[in-house]
């Protein structure tokens, strides 16, 4: 059955087909109003299209030496002569006018309904609020993520409520799963961060963007192989290149946004261990045994694509975060150029914490952890500079059911002290980001770290025109 933009809703009893008519008759109105918005731009196109029908029809009477307009001139003053005798001018002014207004609304309406359903015959938005949403996004803050894994897709599919302007950075040091064996056998990037960003940011219908997630259960070759890979990967190598598939991509998903890879460089982590020992591989870290001491990457200072760096220059807001500190975070540091792109921006810069530990990677580690972490590894590469001096951390969980769960399976939440922190001279936030509803997973909710970060956003603005004004 097709969808309308009205919805049936049962009728009370008490409602009679006339109070129906009216509410009806008022939500039209309301409806045409909201067309005079500013910011639309309908309405000053629909302005150029009269002013130009009026040239052309007076440069064609100019052509015909004014014979049409003396014709129509006539032909006006006769109708309204003849009129006028049968209706006084009383009536016929008005009932003409109405007449006239009634045509332009029918007109217009049964255009901007047609032009509706060409342009999404199966959604129930209304074209009004469609544009007015558009324009809104439009005009959202340049907002550049930067990260991997779920963390960064969960942040970006709901920062695009607030904002088209977005950038995804993306690592690509993945060498497990379906982008593992990708990688090894096509000699391919790894593409699986990088279809969940898209899918994220994706606008395209619902359907399209399952069929992009969509994993295989079986068959040889193909079970454990998500549809999204398998097509990133192909169209690698039709292009020549991950950044060339990721734009066809974008256009077949209708992305709102851009997704850039960190590098176009085939990175393979490595990390040194607090007893000693070196793995190798972003599969591997994420289970060490020991205490992580240093991270590194073979080649050792791969290079940043144009793309991102351009980003990063004209941003309003930086963003590192959430996601798995030693295999989604850290990677993107490695790249030296992303680094002093990052450190020569004015934009506010914020690191997005855990909620919970991860076992094998960040165990025992609270906030401040974190934070060492990251100016440990930043040091190691010789810069001393503070990137990231705002932190967004996850309000005191308490004691629950599902805490009790994680922490039998070796994670604990990342405990924030804030008077410590900012003692340290860091700004620190908190907020609920695992949502409001209960769930079966201690994740971040999108809207409700999203709404923090805008927040975060908001108060960095206000206070840099403060600091203006005085």
């Amino acid at each position: 059955m097709p969808r309308s933009s009205h919805r049936t809703r049962p009728r009370p009893s008490w409602v009679g087909r006339g109070d129906l008519r009216q509410q009806d008759l008022v939500s039209r109105s309301r409806r045409a109003a909201r067309w005079l918005q500013p910011g639309l731009v309908v309405k000053r196109w629909m302005l150029t299209s009269g002013i130009g029908l009026l040239l052309a029809l007076l440069g064609a009477a100019v052509w015909a030496d004014l014979q049409p307009i003396y014709w129509l001139l006539q032909a006006i003053r006769w109708s309204l002569q003849n009129v006028t005798q049968i209706l006084p001018r009383e009536i016929t002014g008005p009932l003409v006018l109405l007449v006239g207004g009634g045509l332009i609304w029918l007109g217009q309406s049964r255009s901007f309904g047609t032009i509706q359903k060409a342009l999404a015959p199966e959604k129930d938005t209304l074209l009004v609020d469609a544009l007015a949403a558009k324009r809104r996004l439009n005009r959202g803050p340049s907002i550049v993520a930067i990260g991997g894994g779920t963390g960064l897709s969960t942040l970006l599919s709901g920062l695009k409520r607030y904002s088209s302007n977005l950038t995804a950075i993306v690592t690509v040091a993945d060498d497990g799963g379906s982008s593992g064996v990708l990688r090894r056998e096509l000699g391919v990037l790894p593409p699986g961060d990088i279809r969940n960003c898209l899918a994220a940011l994706a606008t395209e219908e619902p359907l399209l963007t399952r069929l992009f997630q969509y994993r295989f259960r079986a068959g040889t070759g193909l079970e454990g192989h998500s549809f999204g890979n398998l097509f990133l990967s192909a169209l690698t190598s039709i292009t020549g290149s991950l950044e060339s598939a990721i734009t066809a991509s974008s256009r077949v998903l209708a992305v709102q946004g851009t997704v850039v890879p960190a590098t176009n460089a085939d990175v393979r982590l490595w990390a040194e261990l607090e007893d000693g020992r070196r793995i190798e591989g972003e599969s591997q870290i994420g289970h060490a045994t020991s205490p992580i001491v240093r991270l590194g990457c073979t080649p050792e200072r791969p290079p940043a694509l144009p793309r991102a760096l351009e980003a990063i220059a004209h941003a309003d807001l930086i963003v590192l975060g959430p996601g798995s500190l030693y295999t989604s975070l850290l990677p993107n540091l490695l790249v030296p150029e992303l680094v002093n792109a990052i450190s020569r921006s004015k934009a506010p810069r914020l690191y997005i914490c855990n909620l919970m530990t991860q076992p094998g990677e960040t165990d025992g580690l609270d906030v401040e952890g974190h934070l060492r972490a990251i100016e440990a590894q930043l040091a190691s590469l010789g810069v001393q500079q503070r990137l990231f001096n705002a932190v967004l951390a996850q309000e005191d969980l308490g004691d629950s059911p599902l805490v009790t769960h994680y922490r039998q399976r070796g994670a604990e939440p990342v405990i924030c002290n804030s008077r410590r922190l900012r003692s340290q001279g860091y700004d620190v936030m908190l907020a609920p980001m695992q949502g409001a509803r209960p769930s079966s997973t201690l994740r971040h909710d999108p809207r409700s770290v999203a709404v923090a970060v805008m927040r975060f956003f908001k108060r960095q603005k206000q206070d840099g025109r403060n600091a203006q004004a005085q």
